[in-house]
């Protein structure tokens, strides 16, 4: 049998690279997949204010829904990175999207606060899915020497996907001519029946691992066998030994304080402090996440291109400039909305580099294709504690020393972030067979985290 055709060749650490038909099939479909969890996500914020107009539901009992959903994303995140790596990421990520559509539907049913929390844990617990096992099959299909850049571009995926989401789910509970005896369930219902067509595209069309005509010229041209790339019990306890790792969580950790600290209380502070109106907070407030993309997409080609694929180094640094940004945050502001706008760019691009970086491409190269979404969950679910704890922290330092210090403290985290990387500042991907792997069992893209 020939190969199918071809792109070209991907190139050694740091040179161009091109992807095979099988690789743009496969980036598109995961990418969509991620992109469509948000669907079911981004939803919860915008219904939340129509659930307290129709049921009557206080703040503390929305509050409640929401820390359930995100105490159980938080749990999940380190049950199904291993599940992934066990039985297979499609799986795993077919049953995430499947219960999404299903808890979402059946929030519509009924407003009691017990009912929506139930249902909201249990949607916490179906996204929890998506991350990890989506990272493992991105490391099965995509060579470690150009892992930052395809990581960079694919995880794009959360920040169009959350922005293009929350604008459906608006779109669904105000527009008047589709359904609108429905109300408040649009904002449930209409995002579950997309999302189920996402799940059916991604069941259908996503392959665990590539077969020897998905490759490109200039990788091995054997099949990979499927438990070459699952994991068992010494895998796990050798990866939970590995020092990179928890310096990657601990990072990861700090800087997803920081991240939605800005990302949920940017609005509050310029109404508040600053005394911007609503609609020019809530518009600045978007440049965080508009401009991250740059910031992911910079961060993979830095890495792979002028740092031999390490991806501390650049982390480290772009999380240097962010805990700059934000120590200068409040004389930037004294410039007015140019001024305000600027640092929340800066602060955009310098906080979701490396948010991508460590959580994407670095997790692929510690865990390897064998367990990358157990060392994604790990990292991910760390980082979610970081993002639970963020709240108190905001509402504690900004009521009790105001937002100048609050933005001091964030500050403080960052400058923590990028010092947890420097113990794994040398750590890069190297050739599978270093990590016990066959490499006769893997195309010559798979890589493996050295210490």
């Amino acid at each position: 049998m020939q190969p199918a055709a071809r792109t070209g060749k991907l190139g050694q650490m740091g040179v161009a690279m091109s992807l095979s038909a099988g690789q743009r099939r496969i980036f598109w479909i995961t990418w969509l997949a991620y992109a469509g969890f948000y669907l079911c996500r981004k939803n919860l914020s915008v219904v939340l204010p129509l659930l307290n107009r129709v049921s009557g539901l206080r703040s503390i009992e929305l509050a409640n829904i929401v820390f359930g959903y995100s105490v159980f994303y938080a749990i999940g995140q380190f049950g199904c990175g291993p599940l992934s790596d066990r039985i297979g990421a499609k799986r795993v990520v077919g049953a995430g999207l499947l219960l999404a559509v299903a808890s979402n539907l059946l929030m519509g049913i009924h407003a009691s606060l017990m009912w929506l929390l139930i249902f909201a844990c249990l949607n916490g617990a179906a996204q929890s899915t998506g991350w990890s096992g989506l990272v493992k099959t991105m490391a099965i299909w995509f060579s470690g020497s150009n892992r930052g850049i395809v990581m960079g571009w694919w995880s794009t995926n959360y920040v169009l996907g959350g922005f293009l989401a929350t604008a459906f789910a608006t779109w669904a509970v105000v527009q008047p001519w589709l359904l609108p005896q429905l109300g408040w369930r649009r904002g449930f219902w209409f995002p579950a029946l997309l999302l189920l067509a996402v799940a059916m595209l991604f069941l259908l069309g996503a392959k665990e691992a590539p077969e020897s005509t998905d490759l490109p010229a200039g990788m091995d041209t054997g099949p990979v066998r499927l438990e070459t790339v699952r994991s068992n019990w010494s895998a796990l306890a050798g990866l939970l030994r590995k020092p990179s790792l928890w310096m990657v969580s601990i990072s990861y950790f700090f800087l997803e304080l920081c991240r939605y600290a800005l990302m949920f209380w940017l609005p509050l502070y310029m109404v508040n402090k600053l005394r911007y109106s609503l609609q020019a907070s809530g518009y600045l407030s978007s440049l965080y996440e508009l401009i991250g993309i740059a910031g992911a997409v910079l961060a993979g080609y830095a890495s792979d291109r002028f740092s031999q694929s390490r991806r501390a180094p650049v982390s480290a640094i772009m999380l240097c400039g962010f805990g700059g940004v934000l120590l200068c945050e409040p004389v930037l502001t004294h410039f007015g909305l140019v001024g305000t706008a600027v640092a929340i760019s800066l602060a955009g691009v310098f906080s979701f580099g490396p948010d991508t970086l460590l959580s994407g491409a670095g997790a692929q190269d510690i865990g390897e294709p064998k367990a990358a979404a157990t060392a994604s969950g790990l990292v991910d679910g760390i980082g979610h504690l970081g993002a639970i704890f963020s709240p108190y922290v905001v509402v504690f330092v900004s009521q009790r020393y105001g937002w100048d210090r609050l933005f001091f403290v964030l500050a403080g985290a960052a400058f923590l972030a990028a010092s947890a990387l420097t113990p794994i500042w040398s750590l890069r991907p190297s050739i599978a067979a270093e990590s016990g792997i066959e490499e006769t069992t893997l195309p010559r893209a798979v890589y493996a985290a050295t210490e």
